[in-house]
């Protein structure tokens, strides 16, 4: 097949057709398809293998550590594992990840891309603007050729990863940027939230059971509301979150006698609070909303 291609490219320039035939091969559906570039997934982690290459407990160990990072640090680092970038070479597919993505700090832009085409046995490193100065071309290169392929040519690419992670962290470490912003102590209102709504009908049940259903659910009024303003030293507060709890402690008590006596319906209550909350710890990661991928950075191979 490959013969027959040669002769007919001979035979097309000789007759001075040669832009026919490349209008015919590239027109054909095949090569339409051939020109398809690859599809860039949607950013869920912070390590995203799509070959399967890695092991359940390496990627979270990967994921624990560029968490760790980014807050203490701030900034993000993704890897990108795919099988393959073509038709595009890993310098443009890793520039349409960074323009999509766009990892890093929105008022900072510290975003950094580690991706591997597994099977075209290539990866980059690449750089938002911001880090082009803590990691310039020469340094990601460096990465790439001591730290990550000598173990991806011994087939270990976790080894290979992490090793490429801890120079990368050295890299930017010892660069100035902003501190990552840290919640104030005592501003956590989702967390006060829960603890509310869980601990109110408990305490209301334990108070009910000494001084009835009013008294108790007055006295868990009374003791949410002083935890309350200890936390805010807000006398408004207090007192809302005094009533607020009174109330709803009474109408947990409530509906609890009913559930007991069999005058309530199924088992709904205040036990139906424990089955759609999540503390969100273990996903929800999101793009900083910042990287501007401007190329720099380093490719490789292996």
């Amino acid at each position: 097949m490959d013969l027959v291609r040669a002769l007919f490219r001979v035979l097309f320039r000789a007759l001075g057709l040669q832009g026919l035939l490349g209008a015919l091969l590239l027109g054909s559906p095949a090569a339409s398809l051939a020109q398809s570039p690859q599809p860039i997934p949607a950013l869920s982690a912070r390590v995203m293998d799509l070959t399967g290459t890695l092991r359940a407990d390496q990627t979270q160990t990967l994921e624990a550590r560029l968490q760790a990072f980014e807050q203490a640090k701030g900034t993000q680092i993704v890897v990108l594992m795919v099988p393959t970038t073509a038709p595009e070479d890993i310098t443009h597919y890793a520039q349409r990840v960074g323009d999509l993505w766009k990892i890093g700090r929105k008022e900072v832009g510290d975003g950094l891309l580690l991706i591997i085409a597994k099977n075209d046995r290539t990866l980059r490193i690449a750089t938002a603007k911001t880090l082009e100065g803590a990691i310039p071309d020469l340094a990601a290169r460096q990465v790439i050729d001591r730290s990550i392929t000598p173990r991806f040519r011994e087939g270990d690419y976790f080894g290979g990863i992490d090793a490429g992670l801890t120079a990368l962290m050295a890299l930017v470490t010892g660069e100035k940027l902003p501190e990552p912003q840290r919640s104030e102590p005592g501003t956590d209102w989702t967390g006060a939230l829960v603890v509310f709504f869980f601990a109110v009908p408990i305490l209301a049940r334990i108070a009910s059971a000494l001084l009835g259903r009013k008294g108790g659910s007055l006295l868990t009024g009374i003791g949410m509301g002083l935890l309350a303003w200890l936390i805010s030293a807000s006398v408004l507060l207090a007192i809302a979150v005094g009533l607020i709890a009174a109330v709803y402690g009474l109408a947990s008590t409530v509906m609890n006698w009913q559930r007991h006596s069999g005058s309530g319906r199924g088992s709904g209550g205040s036990g139906s609070w424990g089955g759609g909350w999540s503390s969100g710890s273990n996903g929800g990661f999101r793009s900083g909303g910042g990287g501007d991928f401007g190329g720099g950075g380093a490719s490789g191979r292996w």
